[in-house]
């Protein structure tokens, strides 16, 4: 689903084509196709809000897959009176503004992985146990966690790895990666605030 590089403007409906309207309500009744006609009509725009925000093409069309993957689960929330585009223009924009931070979260949590490692090695060389101590504490509640939120904590965090790129090597979609994380991460603080 490579993003053409032609106008960023919507495609009008040809002549007998459904209306947005009639198209986002076909989404809520579950009819797939109705869902890859608003795709058609809208992915250019969407994809090109995305790279302006996230300045990054894969990025971006991560974003647009979770635009859409939004518009399916959540289509009911539309307002009827209101315009499709405007409402796809702030999923884009809030999507891309959440996998900005994302990127600059995991930028963060890596550049502290390799000043923990330096200062294990530090901690180690000066027979410091506080280092090693820190490690073991993370390894054990990392541990604890279930092998799902583990797996995809390690891939992203230690393995460097994308939503995307977890998601194509576990054969799952980038939600459930992103929630999985979530809830790791989420339960994996509850852990480490109980050793303190």
């Amino acid at each position: 689903m490579e993003p053409t590089r032609t106008s960023s403007t919507p495609r009008a409906p040809l002549a007998g084509a459904p209306s947005d309207e009639e198209l986002i309500a076909r989404v809520c009744w579950r009819e797939e196709p109705a869902l890859g006609a608003i795709y058609d009509r809208y992915h250019r725009l969407i994809f090109t809000i995305a790279l302006r925000i996230v300045g990054d093409r894969d990025l971006a069309e991560e974003v647009v897959q979770d635009v859409f993957q939004a518009v399916w689960l959540s289509a009911g929330s539309f307002q009827p009176n209101g315009s499709l585009s405007a409402w796809l223009v702030g999923i884009t924009r809030h999507r891309a503004i959440d996998a900005t931070r994302s990127r600059r979260f995991r930028a963060r949590a890596r550049e502290d992985m390799l000043d923990d490692d330096r200062l294990v090695g530090v901690a180690a060389a000066d027979a410091s146990a506080d280092g090693l101590l820190l490690r073991a504490v993370v390894r054990a509640a990392l541990a604890e966690l279930p092998a799902s939120q583990r797996q995809a904590i390690e891939l992203g965090y230690y393995g460097g790895l994308t939503h995307a790129e977890i998601a194509t090597r576990l054969g799952e979609p980038v939600g459930t990666i992103k929630s999985r994380m979530r809830m790791g991460l989420m339960k994996l603080r509850e852990l480490l605030k109980a050793e303190e």
